[in-house]
């Protein structure tokens, strides 16, 4: 599975300092909202909201995976952001949270949503490609960067 299957350039955001997890949420709902036509960012939002009171999206390391389900989603779609500054994100390490890949997949789509998953969390649990990430001068850089990756082996 490839990220580009599921990522586009305008999906790709940096430097953004946020408040709250939510509204770190919020944003992320609107960039995924591009890539789903007809489907409004507070559907979305609800969606990553309702996943992160099962447990905490984030994977440790500084890195969060958001995602959910929604009906009404034709494939899976991707989008990323890099914070300006770390936010806290409840993540299971304790750890702030900079980097934000979020992913909304067709509410039936088990299997596909864990391959998606799996992948990205692959990636992120990548140091070298992590510390990349963090130093990446632009969103063009970030998505070329993210759009590369190939796992190790």
């Amino acid at each position: 599975m490839k990220i580009a299957e599921i990522l586009s350039p305008d999906r790709v955001s940096q430097g953004h300092t946020f408040t709250s997890k939510k509204k770190a949420l919020e944003e992320l709902a609107a960039l995924l909202a591009r890539g789903v036509p007809g489907i409004q960012p507070a559907d979305i939002l609800a969606s990553l909201m309702a996943r992160e009171k099962l447990g905490s999206t984030g994977l440790g390391h500084g890195v969060a995976i958001p995602h959910g389900r929604l009906a009404g989603v034709s494939k899976s779609v991707g989008a990323f952001m890099r914070l300006k500054h770390p936010l806290d994100y409840d993540a299971h390490d304790g750890q702030p949270v900079d980097l934000i890949f979020g992913l909304l997949v067709p509410q039936g789509a088990t299997e596909t949503h864990l391959k998606h998953l799996a992948a990205i969390a692959e990636m992120f649990s990548d140091t070298a490609f992590c510390q990349k990430a963090r130093a990446s001068a632009d969103e063009a850089a970030l998505y070329m960067l993210i759009c590369a990756y190939t796992p190790a082996g």
